[in-house]
């Protein structure tokens, strides 16, 4: 065996470190940056399509961040669901709201520092019981892969159908406030379109036309006459 050879398959065989990523890694980095910053968007832009939209981005940056994790089920289950429904839904509700389509004045607001705090804070809460649930869990790699369509649907079937029922219920009555307030909307349009302008009252009293050199009588001729 040659120098050269020998020092391949040491190279081959000697795990990588922090300092020597592989490829996978390098795109799940990238993707990453990529979906971190279409949600930044997504929560700072103030027309309300534009958000959704990007949301679009986001959802589809997680689906690709499942399948380098080799969670095939959950990646197509992101697209299917959250992309093909929950954004499709939430675009419906704009559309029936009439929500517009440039710059919203409503969407902005004078807390963004305050907003900033609480989901700072939010995150960090979320990493840290994240962290500390999953600290002593390892993953059996003989056994069925974590991403499968059995593992995945025994969990959620047998131990989160409650969350996973209380989900498609808050989405129904997200459509149905959606459908009430358009429905407000239509008739306080027709109360304005049919009350007249200026808010005046026009009148029913029809006008006489009196001809030239007359005087109109009054009172005071009609109780000389007597």
């Amino acid at each position: 065996m040659t120098f050269a050879a020998a020092h391949i398959a040491t190279t081959a065989a000697a795990p990588h470190g922090f300092l020597s990523p592989t490829g996978v890694e390098i795109a799940f980095l990238l993707v990453g940056l990529v979906t971190f910053g279409a949600a930044i968007i997504t929560v700072t832009t103030k027309q309300l399509v534009h958000a959704a939209l990007w949301l679009v981005a986001t959802l589809g940056g997680l689906a690709v961040e499942y399948l380098l994790l080799t969670a095939e089920f959950i990646a197509w289950v992101q697209v299917l669901i959250y992309v093909g429904s929950v954004v499709v839904l939430l675009l419906f509700g704009l559309m029936l709201t009439k929500a517009p389509i440039g710059p919203s004045p409503d969407a902005d607001s004078g807390n963004r520092w305050a907003a900033l705090t609480v989901a700072v804070a939010a995150a960090a809460a979320l990493v840290w019981v994240v962290v500390d649930a999953f600290r002593t869990t390892w993953v059996d790699l003989d056994g069925a892969p974590a991403g499968s369509t059995q593992v995945t649907g025994a969990s959620l079937f047998q131990n989160w159908v409650l969350p996973f029922e209380a989900l498609s219920v808050l989405l129904l009555a997200a459509l149905v406030g959606a459908i009430v307030l358009s429905r407000k909307a239509k008739a306080d349009a027709a109360t304005t379109a049919s009350a007249p302008a200026g808010g005046t009252v026009p009148s029913t009293r029809t006008s006489r036309t009196i001809p030239s050199g007359t005087v109109p009588s009054g009172p005071s001729d009609k109780e000389g006459t007597r």
